[in-house]
């Protein structure tokens, strides 16, 4: 295979960046997407030219290290699909591909694809955790917990910080990211306690970060990579607005969770 790459080319943040043009020959279809990059890198070595910046780490889809757009959708067009689990044999000889990294004003670029995603990170340090002190792990029958609760815990639980979703929705919203955060402690007998502050935090948070708000457009369900579904949104939404009436005159939180 034989493509043509229109790759964003940024020295920094303070740079303006812009497209340009790479030809990658010679590509094997059981390749993955960035083991076509790694092989035009090598070319673009040889030559004493900059390789092309891009996140990688484990890529077996697990980390979220890794993600950029491809030809307009996020990680590319195969659905459920991290950019590192996307194979060349999606695409066809002679195909034409544009790369840009992830466009949020709370994900600045450091260089070409890579982008700064520690705004999740902050997000997460205002409340994604369980404070209380528990000793080591307990056995995993000793707390019985609803199948129904326990399903969707992992599947909210799955969520990989990749930043998709963000890079999807017109409005660069975290909400995806910080509701599936907030889900998978809130429906875990655990993760009560601070159910309510956690929800007001991390909201809060994500809002101090510049992220947009939600409209349900969906592009992030679409792009999500795990597939988490839209619901968790929607009860985010509810321990946000149930917190905030609880606690209202008392809490510092601001913005909306939606």
């Amino acid at each position: 295979m034989r493509l043509t790459l229109h790759v964003w080319r940024q020295k920094s943040a303070s740079d303006p960046g812009r497209m340009i043009q790479y030809e990658a020959r010679n590509v094997n279809p059981d390749m993955s997407f960035l083991e076509m990059l790694d092989v035009v890198n090598e070319e673009l070595t040889v030559k004493g030219e900059d390789p092309i910046a891009f996140d990688s780490d484990c890529r077996e889809g697990i980390c979220g290290m890794c993600g950029f757009v491809i030809n307009g959708v996020a990680h590319g067009p195969r659905r459920g699909t991290t950019v590192c689990q996307l194979h060349m044999r999606k695409f066809k000889d002679g195909d034409v591909l544009y790369l840009e990294p992830w466009r949020a004003r709370a994900f600045p670029v450091i260089k070409d694809l890579v982008v700064d995603r520690g705004a999740f990170d902050r997000v997460i340090a205002a409340g994604g955790y369980i404070s209380v002190p528990a000793g080591s792990a307990p056995d995993g029958n000793a707390i019985q917990v609803p199948k129904q609760n326990a399903d969707l815990a992992m599947d909210a639980a799955a969520c990989i910080g990749c930043g998709a979703c963000v890079a999807a929705c017109p409005n660069a919203s975290a909400s995806l990211f910080t509701a599936a955060k907030i889900t998978h402690l809130g429906v875990l007998p655990q993760g009560q306690p601070e159910r309510a502050d956690r929800a007001m935090r991390m909201v809060a948070q994500a809002a101090a970060e510049g992220f947009g708000s939600c409209t349900n457009i969906g592009e992030c369900e679409a792009v999500c990579p795990k597939e988490i579904k839209l619901e968790v949104i929607a009860r985010m939404n509810r321990d946000f607005i149930k917190a905030a009436w609880t606690n209202r005159g008392t809490s510092s939180a601001t913005g909306g969770a939606g």
